[in-house]
């Protein structure tokens, strides 16, 4: 049997759920695809739309990069709030975001304030993917943790699909302002869906929990992110945001230059369509097969994708770089996820959450400014080549470094060795 093999209903897993927490779970499912729909509208045309109002090449960068800003500052606070307020209440700041800051770019062409925008953008992913995580993750089982959130996140690649398509036809077609207005209606039908929602009941902290649980309870910002369990799923997502942020800013230009044949937004479509297909299978056997391995399996695609990048020059070549992409995306972005849920206690799990995933937004937001400066000099390509590079040493650092001794990692990168770092499941299922 195929390690990637499922079942013969890949949603079967669906049935062993009470009836509230499946049905809050579809309601979820589709505020999230109508959520990453909005955002994706403008993967292949915002810098686009930059270059046409007058940016430069650092310019473009220095606005993208707001984004990442924007999610980088807020995030850990919205974690926060996530644990202290609930769920719901940072799922609607999340999708309310994502309504009003397209209008935002609608009203002005002026950098300065096109960069404030994207940074009050950057909230949107700031909240809804923080809370978006943790209730998942709450409405779960822990012993169908991945197989769930492998289901869940496919509201990314399924969005990322029907977005750059549709933002790139009226892009075309129709220009900016139906643009602009289509991506915050979007986020205007999620704002309903998402009030539907009841979030779980919170879990308090009390004395009673075992050390092992509660040890995050107590630890501030700096000394969480460094304690074993979390510091190298943080440095991983700061690899690989730098290298995402240098494809999500600069592969549209990248085509555009190069003058290949394609509409950019296949080039996103072809990711999220291999996103889509490895994410079912993926979390089931993750859950069997242990998350150490995926790890690899995800780096190794992301890897795959830059080189490919690097050495593009045909509509094919774009394409299958795309496809890469969405593998990796696929694999790696939710067994990361599923990783940290699996070392954090509930009532801290929406802190956690903010404060590992801003590894993934600094490294965004350092992407676009810098590497924007840096393109003058060796042009989009060669990015593409320090992207790979990035990848490469993000590997390096989980096969060696994400357990507590080289051989302990190696065996966690490779083989099914057991995560030292997880709660154990029948802990989990009892604080549930």
């Amino acid at each position: 049997m195929s390690i990637l093999e499922g079942g013969t209903n890949p949603l079967s897993v669906f049935s062993t759920l009470q009836p509230e927490p499946r049905r809050h779970l579809m309601v979820l499912f589709v505020v999230g695809l109508l959520f990453w729909s909005s955002m994706a509208t403008l993967l292949p045309t915002l810098s686009l739309y930059l270059e046409d109002v007058g940016a430069t090449k650092h310019q473009i960068g220095i606005v993208m990069g707001g984004f990442a800003i924007g999610l980088l500052i807020f995030r850990p606070q919205l974690g926060r709030m996530a644990d202290q307020q609930g769920r719901k209440v940072v799922l609607l700041i999340g999708v309310l975001a994502a309504t009003i800051a397209p209008l935002g770019y609608l009203i002005t062409d002026s950098i300065p304030l096109l960069f404030g925008v994207r940074i009050f953008h950057g909230i949107s992913i700031a909240a809804f993917a923080t809370a978006y995580s943790a209730l998942v993750v709450d409405l779960t089982p822990p012993q169908h943790r991945g197989e769930i959130i492998g289901i869940m996140t496919l509201v990314n690649p399924i969005g990322v699909a029907i977005g750059p398509a549709l933002g790139g036809f009226l892009q075309e077609y129709a220009g900016y302002v139906p643009l602009f207005l289509a991506a915050s209606s979007l986020g205007l039908i999620a704002l309903g869906g998402a009030s539907q929602i009841q979030a779980p009941l919170m879990t308090e902290f009390s004395p009673g929990n075992s050390d092992r649980e509660a040890f995050t309870e107590h630890l501030p910002f700096w000394r969480l992110l460094l304690s074993p369990p979390f510091r190298i799923p943080t440095l991983l997502l700061l690899l690989i945001g730098l290298a995402f942020g240098t494809l999500s800013t600069f592969v549209p230009l990248f085509i555009k230059s190069s003058q290949v044949p394609l509409n950019v937004g296949l080039f996103y479509t072809a990711a999220a369509l291999s996103s889509f297909i490895v994410r079912m299978p993926t979390g089931k056997a993750s859950d069997r097969y242990g998350r150490g391995r995926f790890i690899t399996l995800g780096l190794g695609f992301y890897a795959l994708a830059m080189l490919l990048l690097w050495l593009a020059n045909s509509a094919p070549a774009f394409l299958l770089a795309g496809l890469a992409e969405g593998a990796g995306a696929g694999i790696f972005i939710p067994t990361v996820i599923t990783l940290i849920a699996d070392r954090s206690p509930s009532h801290d799990r929406g802190r956690i959450f903010g404060l590992c995933m801003a590894g993934f937004d600094l490294g965004m937001a350092i992407a676009g400014p810098s590497l924007g400066f840096v393109a003058d000099f060796i042009g989009y390509r060669g990015l593409f080549g320090i992207a790979s590079g990035l990848v490469f040493v993000a590997i390096v650092v989980f096969l060696t470094l994400s357990s507590k001794t080289p051989s302990y990692s190696l065996r966690f990168a490779l083989k099914n060795g057991r995560d030292i770092y997880a709660i154990p499941i029948a802990t989990q299922t009892r604080e549930a």
